[in-house]
């Protein structure tokens, strides 16, 4: 399933006369946060074989992004086996390269739509089978599904694996003001401006998705939100979510510091 990317050949690729500083605390930082994000989402059944990815700006450098190498599981993942990116596919530091898909579809979301900084995807079991059903994928019957009301897109146009930088593009324009996009008969991704905030939304999507499917597989009728109190306990929710994410990305970090601490290497 997953695809070997061949990056752009060196004349293609943009000139750089200095070797941008990829070693900043800031770097290292974003580092061990993604690679424990990598590590808890296999933990919680979020991977899929070697196929998912996850994808962060570089602090200090908006044209490059860090991103998982093609070939590793999430639970096998470290601070230092992270790839550094550019928009044309050179490997700026890090052995190996991305999947294709990888690439193809973050180059051009962090590309196109400059406020994702953060981008998760992943086929996790619950969201994805919500993508392959009739109708909006959440009901807004459950609290935690409330996180985010208004606030997710479908992109109902399934075409294929995206292996070029037009279905990068093509997807990322789906996305329109969205924080969470729906991608019919594939999966899901989530944009923040954090880390943290990309992983509190992972989180709590799967685990929203998973009541729905569990509240449908009755086979009685699931009862929407109505949208007033809705749209007020989004609200409700949204004003402490930032710190709320810093702290559940510092927990997980603390589990994996007493029983994985190998990710931050």
């Amino acid at each position: 399933m997953a695809h070997s990317l061949h990056a752009s050949s060196p004349a293609s690729a943009p000139f750089r006369s200095n070797r941008p500083d990829l070693a900043s605390d800031a770097i290292r930082t974003a580092r061990e946060d993604l690679a424990a994000c990598f590590r808890m989402a296999a933990r919680n059944g979020f991977e899929e074989g070697i196929c998912n990815h996850f994808s962060a700006v570089v602090p200090g450098h908006d044209d490059l992004f860090l991103v998982n190498p093609y070939g590793y599981a999430f639970r096998e993942l470290t601070a230092s086996k992270l790839l550094i990116c550019d928009f044309h596919g050179n490997v700026l530091d890090g052995e190996g390269v991305p999947e294709a898909t990888a690439f193809y579809i973050h180059a051009e979301m962090h590309r196109l739509l400059p406020r994702a900084k953060v981008a998760f995807h992943t086929h996790m079991p619950y969201a994805t089978a919500l993508s392959m059903t009739e109708g909006e994928p959440l009901i807004w019957a459950g609290q935690t599904a409330l996180k985010f009301y208004g606030r997710t897109a479908v992109d109902r146009d399934y075409n294929g694996l995206a292996l070029d930088n037009q279905e990068g593009a093509r997807i990322a324009s789906a996305v329109g003001n969205a924080d969470i996009i729906f991608m019919k008969h594939h999966g899901v991704m989530v944009l923040a401006p954090t880390i943290a905030e990309a992983w509190d939304d992972l989180y709590y999507l799967e685990r929203a998705a998973e009541v729905q499917v569990l509240a449908m597989s009755t086979g009685r009728k699931v009862l929407p939100v109505d949208p007033a109190v809705a749209a007020e306990t989004y609200r409700q929710m949204r004003e402490g979510d930032s710190e709320s994410a810093r702290l559940h990305l510092a927990a997980i970090r603390r589990q994996l510091d007493a029983e994985e601490p190998q990710y931050r290497h």
